[in-house]
């Protein structure tokens, strides 16, 4: 009986051992994972409307992260696509700042990788909205502008034909003070015409005259 009951007794302290390890054995690979740090808080938050975009944006995390260069990565973008990043993020404890710039409307997107202090990386995303600003009406100061002018166009137009016609009358008066000039020429010319002609004629007269004298004797 005695002999029966040994082995059984040290069978039991194998089994347990057996049983405490392959427990351990299938805790500790989930002891990392459990370890693994996580977002716990934004700023702004999830899904808040806000008047204008913030000049940066806080991630808080349950544990520190890692500083080292390329571990922490935050990528922020409009509804279009385009980056509103202003430099690289800070990662300073458990928070890590991102610095925002440039104009942005509508659905703002932010995704975050960063590396936990258990050497695992982890990542994740939230949004935020900024509402449309309503638009400036720039173009009616414009139109005014434009419509003010055209009146002052118009009306300077008519101004261009009135000076130039004023100093019209100066050439003819000066051509009519110039015209008798010719005329006193010609007046001279015909005076000295006229004046050699009667002296040829009286010349031949005279001349005529002395030879009838001289035939007669």
């Amino acid at each position: 009986m005695t002999s029966l009951l040994a082995p059984r007794r040290r069978t039991l302290p194998a089994a347990l051992a057996a049983a405490l390890l392959a427990a351990v054995v299938l805790l500790v690979p989930a002891a990392p994972a459990s370890a693994h740090d996580e977002l716990v808080a934004t700023d702004p938050t999830a899904d808040a409307v806000l008047e204008a975009l913030p000049s940066q944006i806080t991630l808080t995390f349950s544990a520190d992260v890692l500083t080292d260069a390329g571990a922490t990565v935050v990528e922020v973008t409009d509804a279009t696509g385009a980056s509103l990043t202003n430099g690289a993020p800070e990662p300073t404890g458990t928070e890590v700042t991102q610095a925002l710039a440039g104009p942005a409307s509508g659905a703002v997107t932010v995704k975050w990788r960063v590396v936990s202090s258990d050497g695992h990386p982890i990542d994740g995303s939230f949004a935020f909205t900024v509402p449309e600003a309503a638009p400036t009406p720039t173009s009616s100061p414009s139109t005014t502008s434009s419509a003010a002018a055209s009146p002052s166009a118009s009306a300077s137009a008519p101004a261009a034909p009135v000076e130039t016609a004023a100093p019209s009358p100066a050439p003819v008066q000066e051509a009519s003070n110039a015209s008798p000039l010719p005329w006193i020429l010609l007046a001279v010319a015909l005076v000295i015409v006229a004046g050699v002609l009667v002296y040829v004629f009286a010349s031949r007269g005279r001349r005529n005259t002395a030879g009838g004298g001289t035939t007669g004797r």
